[in-house]
């Protein structure tokens, strides 16, 4: 006989407790979910008022949801709450044959012929940007969080829209910036002058721009991922609609840009203050080595993988995953109801003493032993999510992280100020408070 399924006994809280969790969640997830899981466990309940929270914690928590047996949970009820107002639509906020549909579609931007195009454009750029940012051996601190986040909208613009650099560019990237930072505002109202608000014409402004630019993309031959998505087919002849293809450039310039930002601060941050690993990952890129940069080298940078793969385990950029239950489902022996925000934290899971030994601790060894990643349970390192939604553009993202890093190592050595810790923020993308301030210092063969 099976075991019994349990309800869930909720803490029920009024509405100013609850606004308290929630702002202590945002400011701290990792700190705000080990405190709930100490004291209620891996199935917390939340109810205020006729809303319901569940906070699921662990691997078995993140595998379950992921891959959403029988589509239990939904993507799209959960996202749309939180940043459907400025990305409505982007691929993360479907479900189901209609995500499946749209995602097939997008593989036509990221097939291997595609990416290595991407990677002779991306090249030239990347070294011209990097080059201009130490004048030498003056050891004056710069915010790198400021330089790659202008580096990957950069990049983005030249690679998914193929637009030049220059005002038009930097016009994009403005309002773009402005979505962003509209996409989860303090004031939920679009008052006249909000940051919603903002956000909300930056949307408009740019979807103008894209309905423009479409039927000279889609009678084109550009390779950009714009002009790739206008003319992407099914089987059967189907494409995107102007609008489907609209939405989908403005999510995935969110979506590549500003995680790929975060991950290469934190790895900056993480070398500066681990200088032995910042030496090998210099011999890894073999500076003497005449051959021509490709995929193929990039793939054998096994230190440098393994140090994103950390910096992604410690800082992810999304510290937590929420969906929305279609149907009440079981977890642990406990049923969860349908109609509640399900939320897992990657942030936490990678915390986890169960998964990772001494896990506060920076040492990509831990993605270097095949035997230790084996043992590992799978969903213990969730920073791309996973199942149906794993994350489209990985492949690329680790693409671009690869080449700056392999740019900025050959060319610098990097450090922090004695004593400095990050102080970082965790929501609603990893990044620093501070800019992250670093001190470059030219290596002599440059």
């Amino acid at each position: 006989m099976s075991d019994p399924v349990l309800p869930i006994t909720p803490i029920k809280t009024s509405f100013f407790r609850a606004l308290r969790m929630l702002r202590q969640s945002y400011r701290n997830p990792l700190e705000h979910g080990q405190a709930l899981r100490d004291q209620f466990g891996d199935v917390v309940m939340q109810k205020t008022g006729k809303m319901t929270m569940v906070h699921l914690f662990g691997a078995d928590a993140h595998q379950l949801c992921l891959l959403n047996p029988d589509q239990i949970l939904s993507n799209k009820k959960a996202w749309d709450l939180i940043i459907g107002r400025i990305f409505p639509n982007g691929l993360m906020l479907r479900d189901g044959d209609d995500h499946r549909y749209h995602r097939r579609l997008m593989q036509a931007g990221f097939k291997s012929p595609v990416m290595q195009q991407y990677l002779s454009k991306m090249l030239p750029q990347i070294q011209s940007s990097v080059e201009h940012w130490s004048p030498g051996h003056d050891r004056t601190l710069m915010l790198a969080y400021p330089k790659f986040k202008q580096l990957t909208l950069d990049l983005a613009a030249t690679i998914f829209l193929g637009m030049n650099l220059g005002q038009d560019a930097a016009r994009m990237n403005r309002a773009f910036e402005t979505t962003v930072a509209a996409s989860m505002p303090k004031i939920p109202l679009p008052i006249p002058g909000s940051l919603l608000w903002r956000g909300i014409r930056a949307r408009e402004q740019m979807s103008a721009y894209f309905h423009a630019q479409i039927p000279a993309k889609r009678s084109g031959g550009e390779q950009d991922l714009f002009a790739l998505l206008c003319r992407a087919e099914d089987e059967s002849g189907s494409h995107y609609t102007d609008q489907e293809i609209v939405d989908h450039m403005i999510f995935l310039m969110m979506a590549a840009h500003d995680t790929t930002t975060s991950t290469l601060t934190t790895m900056m941050y993480l070398l500066a203050k681990h200088p032995e690993w910042q030496d090998r990952v210099y011999d890894e890129c073999n500076p003497r080595s005449a051959e021509a940069v490709s995929r193929d080298m990039l793939s054998e940078m096994v230190l440098s993988e393994a140090v994103m793969k950390e910096a992604l385990r410690l800082y992810p950029p999304l510290s937590t995953l929420p969906k929305f239950s279609l149907k009440s489902f079981e977890f642990q022996g406990h049923l969860i109801p349908a109609g509640a925000m399900v939320v897992t934290y990657p942030i936490h899971t990678h915390y986890m003493h169960e998964y990772w030994e001494e896990p506060e601790q920076f040492n990509p060894e831990r993605f270097l032993s095949t035997a230790e990643v084996k043992s590992r349970h799978p969903y213990s390192w969730v920073p791309f999510s996973g199942g149906a939604h794993m994350c489209i553009g990985l492949h690329f993202a680790e693409m671009q992280i690869k080449l700056v890093l392999r740019e900025l190592v050959l060319r610098y050595r990097f450090s922090v100020p004695e004593g400095y810790e990050m102080p970082i923020q965790q929501s609603p993308i990893s990044k620093p408070r501070d800019g992250l301030p670093i001190a470059l210092l030219r290596r002599h063969y440059c």
